[in-house]
Parts: structure tokens; sequence; C-alpha cells
């Protein structure tokens, strides 16, 4: 397995086609993954985010955490656990000042952060989202939509719009003295209902799969 710097093209296909989200982020430091056929695997995305204070609330700066956007994979790769490991192993060496990783599971699509749990990264609690809106042509945070228009009333009136929920937060430590701070935030990891479970096998089995404990923190 290998990863390399993605293209723009790979990026919004990867995003459009393997993730639920079907949008794109703005500016994001992303990496294809190639399976060790050599087949593409789709796309990790890392960025900023939309939350210019997410680095306050960890006694940090703008620059030193970094956001994983997303996981956009197509089920081709051999672990997606090793993907992960080596996107961060790159992230590192891409963004030297970076401290502190976070990521979110959506809970609105069923998800709990399997691949988070499973890669040991540690669960921190829920965190509240504002909606999303559809525009020019995809799914959008309002942050993102007030950047380009100014303000959401400006937005056509029909536009539509996915309301805000839960989002599950997860965070990964790279280097050693964040892992205190996280240990002492540290929740009991989610759990799934049988039910959940039942459902996910049936439409949604990725999120479940493809998952192998081989991080460690600081690796």
């Amino acid at each position: 397995m290998r990863l390399e710097k993605a293209s723009n093209e790979a990026i919004k296909y990867s995003c459009l086609n393997y993730h639920y989200s079907k949008s794109v982020p703005v500016n994001p430091v992303a990496f294809s993954v190639f399976n060790s056929k050599n087949e593409f695997c789709g796309c990790i995305l890392y960025g900023y985010g939309a939350n210019n204070n997410i680095a306050k609330q960890y006694g940090l700066v703008n620059g030193q955490v970094i956001e994983l956007l997303r996981m956009a994979l197509n089920g081709k790769q051999e672990s997606t656990s090793k993907a992960m490991s080596l996107s961060i192993k790159l992230i590192k060496k891409k963004l030297p000042l970076a401290k502190l990783l976070v990521s979110f599971a959506d809970s609105r699509q069923g998800h709990i952060g399997t691949i988070y749990q499973a890669t040991n990264w540690y669960y921190t609690g829920e965190s509240k989202t504002t909606p999303d809106y559809f525009f020019r042509g995809r799914w959008m945070h309002q942050r993102q939509v007030n950047s380009l228009i100014g303000t959401l009333k400006k937005l056509p009136v029909d536009t539509k719009k996915r309301g805000g929920g839960n989002r599950l937060k997860y965070l990964y430590p790279l280097n050693k003295e964040l892992t205190e701070l996280c240990e002492k935030l540290k929740k009991p990891y989610p759990k799934k209902s049988v039910k959940s479970i039942v459902n996910d096998a049936v439409t949604n089995p990725s999120e479940e799969s493809g998952a192998e404990p081989t991080l460690t923190h600081h690796e």
C-alpha cells in the first residue's frame, strides 16, 4: 500500500463517489491511497476545519490542530487502519507544527467512529453542529457559505438545508505532551445497539469493516 499527494481531480472524485457527505472540503491537504495492486482506493483528507477557535480549548494556536476531514475510500484498500497510519506519518511531515488531530463521526448517519476506536484515538464526547446548505452544487457548512456571500440571508429561499446534530469527537495526539491532556478528556467509547449493527450490515458495511488496530500514539 502507498500514499501520494492527491490531485484536485482525485479529491473531487473520491469525495463525490466514496463519501456519504457528497461534498468537497475547501483547500484540503489530501493523499491518494493505492493498494498493493496499484489500484486507486480513494483519498484521505486533512485540513483546518470550519471552527477557527478549535485550538484554543486545548491550549494551542491555529495551525497546531488539524482535522481529519474525510476518509473517502472505496474499500479496495487492504487495511483502512494502515492507510490512516501512513497518512498520519505524511501529515506530520507536511505540517510539522501540528500537535493534535481531531475528527468527528456523524451520529446522524449512525456512525460511532469504529475506525477511530480500532486505531486508539481518544473519544471526548459529543459536539453539536450547525446546519449545512446546498450551495453552488455542493453541501457547505454555514461558515463556508458566509465566507462566500457574507450572510445566509443572501441565499435563495428554496436553498436545501440539512439540520445540524451531534457529532462524536475523537482526538489523536501527535506528540507526548498532548497525550496527558487527551487522557484527561477521554470518555468510554460509544457502542452501537444490536439494531444499528444489523442495519449497518445491510446498508453500510464499510463503516464497520477494514479496521485493524495497528496505530499507536506518536507513531
